[in-house]
């Protein structure tokens, strides 16, 4: 009976370290909520996105927000939170297959405030063509107890605009 108490009393105490958050090492640095952000929308077609990973990274008030330059010229952005992001990509990301990746970045940092910036290329799979190269505007908060993400503010290259050879080390 002893044994059985001790056991019980001894698996009872390693309960709050198997119910952790199964998500806590994916912010608990700035390159690891950077990893955990493009592992978590990346998958080839046919591979679910685990959106509660992705969900985690964020603050409730998150933005996504993509800009581009529309056919005359006019520069323009949309303003997602993270429930209105999912639904946009998650059936092409699916269907297609996505693998965006981080090629470099640079990272500037005052006490709670992180800004990475975040020079990315896409994928339809993990060794194909590039569809999409650009950089991510990512601005990070840290809480004293884990990263959060703020935003995420994008921008693609295109022929008339590649990304500055600071920030391409294809260059």
């Amino acid at each position: 009976m002893k044994r059985i108490v001790s056991f019980l009393f001894i698996a009872l105490l390693s309960f709050p370290v198997m119910s952790q958050n199964a998500y806590e090492t994916d912010v608990q640095s700035i390159d690891s909520i950077i990893e955990s952000l493009y592992a978590s929308i990346s998958g080839e077609k046919g591979e679910e996105r685990d959106w509660d990973r992705f969900r985690n990274l964020f603050i409730p008030e998150a933005k996504l927000m993509p800009t581009g330059v529309n056919s005359k010229g006019v520069a323009g952005y949309s303003a997602w939170g993270v429930e209105d992001y999912i639904p946009r990509v998650e059936k092409s990301f699916l269907e297609n297959g996505f693998i965006e990746t981080e090629i470099s970045k640079e990272v500037e940092r005052f006490r709670n405030v992180a800004h990475v910036f975040s020079t990315y290329e896409s994928r339809r799979t993990k060794e194909g063509a590039i569809i999409a190269r650009g950089i991510n505007s990512i601005q990070l908060f840290y809480d004293n107890n884990r990263w959060w993400v703020v935003s995420v503010f994008w921008a693609s290259e295109n022929p008339d605009h590649p990304i500055p050879e600071k920030y391409d080390i294809k260059n």
